[in-house]
């Protein structure tokens, strides 16, 4: 099966899985409109993939600036039939020592983890919808959606929400042409974790590169949840598995009996 779509728009394009995902889709001939915050990267990006690549500068946490950016890109690129959200930050924090969190901090992970990436959905959505063929949105997850990590609970729970959201999305958005996709990550050597340290942080979790692959390839498969590798701890991976699987279920069910009273 090859990538169903022909023009990406790519949030959070600039680093790591962002920007690897881009340039995987760029090497199997898909067009790619990368957004991010970091000009030069993305001049980059742009200059080494002449025709194929197009780039934005923009800080989607800035979300009185998305109608506008928005109305701009669809105007210049209307064959884009794709929306790809990327953008996350990861902290640590511990609330048993509230005088260490920075709710600053806090908050502004929520912001990029989820707020902003429903406002840019939200934005895009008459523009797809009014669309003619098949268009999608994928969302970049992780597996901590549904089992946090203690240790980052902002992550964790903005990941979650972000989850719960698309499933709400996929479910409403079921009479149209609009596919709803989820990417639920594992630890990738990115430069998401780079609050560690760089020596400590870019070496936790799956090559990059192997990801890129295992994640594409889901993508070819059509499944609306792509699950690639694992939390690193014996049985994870069945037991998210069997837990994603039962909540699919009783989700359908919940949704199809309140559609019934309406």
């Amino acid at each position: 099966m090859a990538f169903p779509y022909k023009h990406v728009l790519l949030i959070g394009a600039t680093s790591g899985i962002g920007k690897a995902m881009a340039e995987r889709l760029i090497a199997e001939g898909v067009k790619v409109t990368a957004v991010g915050r970091r000009k030069d990267a993305l001049e980059e990006f742009e200059n080494a993939h002449p025709g194929l690549a197009r780039s934005v500068t923009l800080d989607i946490t800035q979300l009185d600036k998305l109608a506008e950016f928005a109305k701009r890109i669809t105007e210049v690129s209307p064959d884009i039939d794709c929306l790809f959200l990327n953008a996350g930050m990861q902290r640590s924090f511990d609330f048993s020592k509230p005088e260490s969190v920075d709710l600053n901090t806090f908050h502004a992970e929520t912001t990029v983890n989820y707020t902003s990436l429903v406002a840019v959905t939200h934005t895009f959505l008459p523009f797809l919808i009014a669309k003619e063929g098949p268009s999608g949105i994928i969302f970049t997850g992780t597996h901590l959606s549904i089992v946090p990590a203690a240790q980052l609970p902002g992550y964790s729970a903005s990941k979650s929400a972000l989850n719960v959201f698309a499933m709400c999305l996929r479910d409403q958005l079921r009479n149209t042409q609009i596919k709803v996709t989820e990417i639920a990550a594992p630890a990738v050597k990115t430069e998401l974790h780079d609050y560690m340290g760089l020596e400590v942080g870019r070496n936790v979790g799956m090559p990059l590169e192997k990801f890129t692959e295992e994640a594409y390839q889901g993508l070819l498969s059509g499944e609306d949840t792509i699950a690639v590798g694992a939390i690193m701890l014996p049985g994870a991976k069945e037991a998210i598995a069997d837990i994603v699987a039962k909540r699919r279920a009783v989700f359908t069910s919940l949704a199809e009996m309140m559609r019934s009273r309406n």
